[in-house]
């Protein structure tokens, strides 16, 4: 079985996530969320940038922009979601961050389940996890 890209550090961001599910629990808005894994990764010492914007361009032509909630270590994105379940609509648009920022590995984390529900995303194959 081939390792995944950037396994260790996807296992200790869904160690900070699965902390702040634990101790938050399900209920709050997205933006609780964030600055709760702001806190975390900080006390983990996991490198982040939080609210980054990243250019989408069509053609060499600027289109618009994405604002990423989460990017870590400059390798991962994170997209957090306070909704009933993870839908299609998510991963394609984390998809699109992925090729926006051309990195090739992103965490789709969803607070609003009992359990916290997370999606390994790449430009190949996403895999869809409870726990």
């Amino acid at each position: 079985m081939s390792e995944l890209v950037h396994g260790q550090l996807t296992e200790k961001i869904l160690g900070a996530a699965f902390e702040v599910h634990r101790s938050l629990g399900p209920g709050f808005l997205e933006s609780v969320y964030e600055e709760a894994m702001a806190v975390e990764l900080e006390q983990c010492q996991i490198p982040f940038e939080r609210q980054v914007e990243v250019p989408v361009c069509y053609k060499g032509v600027h289109v618009g922009a994405h604002r990423l909630d989460l990017i870590i270590s400059g390798l991962v994105v994170v997209e957090l979601k306070a909704v009933k379940e993870l839908a299609d609509i998510h991963t394609a648009i984390t998809l699109s961050y992925l090729k926006a920022t051309k990195l090739s590995v992103a965490l789709l984390l969803n607070f609003a389940t009992p359990s916290l529900e997370y999606k390994r995303v790449s430009l190949k194959s996403p895999e869809r996890t409870s726990s």
